[in-house]
C-alpha cells in the first residue's frame, strides 16, 4: 500500500545535510513496513536490525561509539559488507537497547555517509526517560495510520483520489456519492495498516473488528509490560474513559469521569506515558487566537484524540450496520468520531499546530484553530449537512480570522469569509486554503458553486 511519507524519505536520502533518521509513531501503524519498503525500492541493500527481538545487538556499544569498530560488527552480524552509498541500515525498536539511540550522534559527527532510519513503537517513553539523547543530531519524521486518501488508494479508488487533488469542485461533487461510501467505511475500518489490507482483500467487516480487537489488546498488553506498575491501573482507566470523554458535549478533558473525585496530578503520569507511546493525542485550549498559537495555549484545558478512528469505533463496539446505514441511535457519538476523523487528517498532514478554542464561561467552542501560514483558521465539525455554526459566528464576530472553515457533509462553498468544506475533502484543506485566500482577494461577498 501507497504511503505519503515515502516522498519525504526519499528527500531525506538525498539531502546533503542528511542526519540519521527516527520515525515516530504508535505501535502498528505500520513503521516497519515502511522502513523496509523504503528500502527494498530505494537501495542496492537494506540490513534490518531489531534490538528488541536480538539482544546480542545491546552488547555493540558496550566498548564505545567507535564508529569503525560499531560498522564492523554490525557486518558480522548481519553478513553483509556495509557500502554506505548504496546500504540502508534500519535501527528497529531502537529503544530497547538506551546505547543505540546515543550512537546515532555518532554516526551523525563520525560516519554521515550512512544512511540510518532508527524507529521503536515506545520511542517517546525512552526518550523522556534517562537516556542521553542526541538533540540536534537526528531528524524525525511522524508516522500516522492511513489518511482517507491512503486508503481510497489501498482500495484502489485512483481515480477519486486524483480529482480530489484537482479542487475542482463542480468534478468533485459529481463523484460525492462515492466519497461519502468509502468515508463511512473509513469511519469503521479506520487506518491501521492491517485493518485496511484485510478490508481491501475481502470486504469484510467483522474480520476488520477482530483485527481492531487484536491491536488494543496489545495495547493493554503493553500497558502491563513496559509502564510503571504503580501507574498501570490508572493508565487503563484514562484509557478506557476516552470514548465516554468524547462523547459529550463538551469533549474537554475531565480528570472526574475517568474516577469519582480524581484530579490532574493523580493521572499526570499516566497520560504522559499514553502520548510519549503515541497512543492519544492531546489538543490544548488556547485563551485567544494570535501567532505562534503556542503563546497563548492553555494546558490546564485539553481534549484528547486516539490514534485511529478505527480503533474508537472499536472500543465503542459500534456495528457495521448502525455506521454505515446512518441509524438514528448512533446520532450523538457520530459527532465524537467526525471530530477524531478531522482531528486525524489534519495532525496527519504535519503542517499545522492545532488547537482548540472556548470562551471563558464556555458558552462557545470552536473544535480546532490551526495555525496556517501567518493566519490562525477555526475550524468547526459538524457530522451531517447542517451549516449551522454559533460557536464559529461569536469566534469570527470576536476576532475576524481572515477565513473560517466548516467541515460537513455539504457541498464546497465559499461565502464572505466562511469556507465549508466537505469532510471527504478535509485532506486538502492546504489547497482549500489557498482558494479561500484568492477568493478573498478577488473580493467578499462572492459563492463558489
Amino acid at each position: 500500500m501507497k504511503r505519503e511519507l515515502f516522498e519525504k524519505l526519499i528527500k531525506w536520502k538525498n539531502s546533503p545535510g542528511r542526519k540519521p533518521l527516527i520515525i515516530r509513531g504508535a505501535r502498528q501503524v505500520g513503521k516497519t513496513w515502511l522502513m523496509k519498503e523504503f528500502g527494498r525500492t530505494n537501495y542496492d541493500q537494506t540490513i534490518y536490525l531489531n534490538f528488541e527481538k536480538n539482544k546480542r545487538l545491546g552488547n555493540l556499544f558496550t566498548d564505545g561509539f567507535e564508529i569503525k569498530r560499531v560498522i564492523t560488527a554490525l557486518q558480522a552480524e548481519s553478513g553483509f559488507t556495509i557500502n554506505p552509498e548504496n546500504t540502508l541500515l534500519i535501527f528497529d525498536e531502537i529503544q530497547s537497547v538506551p546505547e543505540a539511540i546515543t550512537s546515532l550522534k555518532y554516526f551523525y559527527e563520525d560516519g554521515p555517509q550512512y544512511h540510518i532510519i532508527a524507529a521503536g513503537s515506545l520511542l517517546g517513553m525512552a526518550i523522556h526517560s534517562n537516556v542521553s539523547f542526541p538533540v540536534g543530531k537526528v531528524a524525525f519524521m511522524d508516522l500516522h495510520p492511513l489518511t482517507y486518501p491512503e486508503f481510497l488508494d489501498a482500495l484502489n479508488e485512483n481515480p477519486l483520489i486524483e480529482i480530489l487533488q484537482t479542487c475542482d469542485w463542480r468534478l468533485i461533487t459529481a463523484y460525492k456519492s462515492g466519497y461519502i461510501e468509502r468515508l463511512r467505511q473509513y469511519y469503521y475500518v479506520g487506518g491501521m495498516p492491517e485493518a485496511v489490507l484485510r478490508f481491501s482483500e475481502n470486504n469484510n467487516f467483522r474480520e476488520v473488528r477482530d483485527i481492531q480487537k487484536q491491536i488494543l489488546e496489545s495495547y493493554e498488553h503493553d500497558f502491563s509490560k513496559h509502564a510503571p506498575a504503580a501507574i498501570v491501573p490508572r493508565i487503563r482507566m484514562l484509557w478506557n474513559s476516552i470514548p465516554s470523554q468524547l462523547a459529550k458535549e463538551n469533549r474537554k478533558f475531565i480528570y472526574g469521569l475517568v474516577r469519582e473525585g480524581s484530579r490532574a496530578k493523580d493521572y499526570e503520569l499516566a497520560l504522559s506515558w499514553l502520548i510519549d507511546c503515541g497512543q492519544v493525542s492531546q489538543v490544548c485550549r488556547i485563551t485567544k487566537p494570535g501567532i505562534p498559537l503556542k503563546a497563548y495555549e492553555d494546558r490546564g484545558a485539553f481534549k484528547l484524540f486516539m490514534v485511529d478512528i478505527g480503533l474508537l469505533s472499536a472500543m465503542t463496539d459500534i456495528d457495521s450496520n448502525t455506521l454505515l446505514e446512518g441509524n438514528t441511535i448512533f446520532t450523538e457519538f457520530k459527532g465524537s468520531l467526525t471530530e477524531q476523523y478531522v482531528f486525524q487528517q489534519i495532525i496527519s498532514a504535519g503542517k499545522f499546530p492545532v488547537y482548540y478554542w472556548s470562551s471563558e464561561r464556555s458558552t462557545a467552542e470552536v473544535d480546532f484553530v490551526i495555525q496556517h501560514e501567518n493566519n490562525f483558521i477555526p475550524v468547526e465539525v459538524k457530522a451531517e449537512e447542517n451549516l449551522k455554526a454559533k460557536s464559529l459566528k461569536v469566534f469570527t464576530d470576536t476576532f475576524t480570522p481572515a477565513l473560517s472553515v466548516r467541515t460537513s457533509m455539504s457541498d464546497f462553498r465559499i461565502k464572505d469569509q466562511f469556507m465549508n468544506l466537505p469532510l471527504y475533502a478535509i485532506s486538502i484543506i492546504e489547497k482549500a486554503l489557498g482558494q479561500g485566500a484568492e477568493s478573498g482577494e478577488q473580493g467578499a461577498g462572492r459563492t463558489t458553486a
